[in-house]
């Protein structure tokens, strides 16, 4: 008589009694979902997958809530998140209370008294934003001088390419009336003088954030990784980027959470260019997670914001920050050196990200990519062009042919819709921000992110801002560039797996895929555009370990 062979063990857990959402061409809905040791075991209908439970299997009934694969962040800083956490909140409604200057100087003072206020020597406030201040204008030096004259202060803008800092940070900045502007950075002045006002762009910013946090010891930057970790799993992403690391210190420091096991989410990360000669070519742009952390490949930033009017453009801005009608913004790099870069990356055989927001800056990227990709001709590099904000048609279709994949930070139609169509491009240019249908006309695989911590990682307003592209006003900014809700749950899930080469893994619920799975109050698909927003994460599932669940 033949065997019957081992016994299967029985599963861990089964998910049912609600909407099963499962990004799976092929079996697109279930009524049940199975996990054994961390995978998705068993997908289908309710009464096949309950035979496979046994006496300690984990019965999760849904109550009428929605199963989604685990959101896979297409593209943020992890770290900075945490380093956003613990600085003072400065946003601006709905995301915080800062609404104008004396607000601003309010919650400054509050954080003072805070764990991170005890801890850190700079006072340091995060995500203010001139178009939604009172007046419209920065804080300047004079601004924070009433929040401390001995204690250096920095705030920095939303975008996180701009901040404003006080006379003491001046001071320890050595920027004065007769200090040039950084290559790559402004120091904006007084007017009718040399003396900086206070607020830095680009490199002269990066600096001073960088001096901000040099004295952070081992405990409190890991501290901040954790925070950060903690505010991705929240909103249900069992995937998170760390988009830019600039220092061998920053990358020491994932390494380090990581192999103490701190980890609960995948961490994906991208040094800047910068630091590839410090970077082994075998730990780069290879599948295995070392304690849930990994390099995917090299980060390079072209130019700056719009919202910062910093991002290089090919026709001047609608208005510009000073005199010059002229003015297009400016690259962060020259030609010969995005072309070393990239080039560099390819002849490795790594991935590039490219911060991209201008229409000048994806050409420059573009050009690079053609001559890459004619000396190496790589197989399947899937360089991404993040943000890519500004992308005219014809640049897509370049994309396409290239295989650059656009990762589109679509919330911005949210938060800075209406400032674009007013002060930055203009009505025309403005609707044509992150453009997704344009790219699905293509058949173009893109992703959508939110890019903490310039904005609060939100999964669901990523959704949100694709499916409705309405403005802080009400406005439906190019209505002809909306997607439909699977479309934006493709970018979030699926997309953004194959974005990182993990689609055979990740982004799905499919048999033998990891179970990374998210439990949402109400279903993307069914519930009407405008309520999409309101959807809550309620549990986050990490192959099949529980590592958020929503109080009540």
């Amino acid at each position: 008589m033949a065997g019957t062979g081992p016994a299967v063990p029985d599963v861990d857990a089964i998910y049912f009694g609600g909407d099963i959402v499962t990004v799976d061409a092929a079996r697109p809905t279930a009524e049940a979902v199975a996990v054994r040791g961390g995978r998705i075991a068993a997908v289908g209908r309710l009464a096949e997958v309950l035979a496979l439970a046994g006496p300690d299997t984990e019965m999760v009934d849904l109550g009428g809530r929605t199963l989604l694969p685990g959101f896979v962040d297409a593209h943020s800083h992890v770290s900075l998140i945490g380093f956003q956490a613990g600085a003072a909140n400065l946003l601006p409604p709905p995301d915080g209370p800062v609404d104008d200057i004396a607000a601003l100087r309010r919650e400054l003072e509050a954080w003072t008294a805070s764990e991170s206020g005890d801890r850190w020597e700079w006072i340091v406030g995060f995500g203010y934003d001139d178009a939604q201040l009172a007046g419209r204008e920065h804080p300047t030096r004079d601004d924070l001088d009433e929040v401390s004259r001995d204690r250096p202060v920095l705030v920095i803008h939303q975008s996180s390419h701009l901040g404003a800092v006080n006379s003491k940070a001046l001071e320890l900045l050595g920027f004065d009336a007769d200090s040039q502007d950084p290559k790559g950075g402004v120091i904006r002045r007084r007017p009718d003088s040399s003396e900086p006002n206070g607020v830095l762009e680009e490199a002269a910013f990066f600096h001073a954030w960088g001096l901000s946090s040099k004295d952070f010891d081992d405990e409190e930057r890991i501290r901040l990784v954790l925070l950060g970790q903690r505010a991705m799993a929240a909103y249900g992403f069992t995937t998170a980027q760390d988009g830019r690391v600039m220092s061998l210190k920053d990358l020491e420091i994932l390494e380090s959470a990581a192999a103490q096991g701190l980890l609960d989410i995948d961490v994906v990360a991208y040094p800047d260019v910068s630091l590839a000669e410090h970077l082994k070519d075998a730990e780069v742009s290879v599948p295995e997670y070392r304690g849930r952390l990994r390099i995917g490949g090299v980060k390079v930033g072209l130019d700056g914001s719009p919202q910062g009017r910093t991002a290089w453009l090919t026709r001047p801005y609608l208005t510009p920050p000073g005199d010059d009608p002229r003015y297009r913004g400016y690259p962060a790099m020259t030609d010969d050196a995005v072309v070393e870069a990239v080039g560099g990356a390819y002849a490795k055989g790594w991935q590039v990200l490219a911060h991209v927001n201008g229409d000048a800056a994806i050409d420059q990227f573009v050009m690079a990519l053609r001559q890459a990709t004619t000396r190496h001709r790589p197989a399947d590099p899937r360089p991404v062009a993040v943000h890519a904000q500004t992308a005219r048609e014809d640049q897509l279709d370049a994309m396409k042919e290239l295989g650059v994949i656009p990762s589109f930070f679509s919330m911005h139609t949210f938060y800075w819709g209406d400032w674009y169509r007013e002060t930055v491009l203009g009505e025309e240019r403005a609707a044509r921000i992150s453009p997704a249908a344009s790219a699905l006309k293509r058949d173009m695989v893109y992703t959508s992110h939110h890019d903490g911590p310039v904005a609060l990682p939100s999964s669901l307003a990523i959704l949100s801002s694709q499916v409705t592209r309405t403005t802080r006003s009400g406005h439906v900014l190019g209505e002809d560039q909306r997607v439909a809700p699977l479309d934006a749950v493709r970018a979030t899930t699926l997309h953004a797996a194959h974005q990182y080469f993990e689609e055979a893994t990740k982004g799905s619920i499919a048999v033998g895929k990891l179970a990374d799975l998210v439990v949402l109050s109400a279903n993307p698909l069914r519930v009407r555009p405008e309520q999409i927003k309101d959807i809550r994460v309620l549990r986050t599932i990490k192959e099949g370990r529980t590592v958020y669940v929503r109080q009540p």
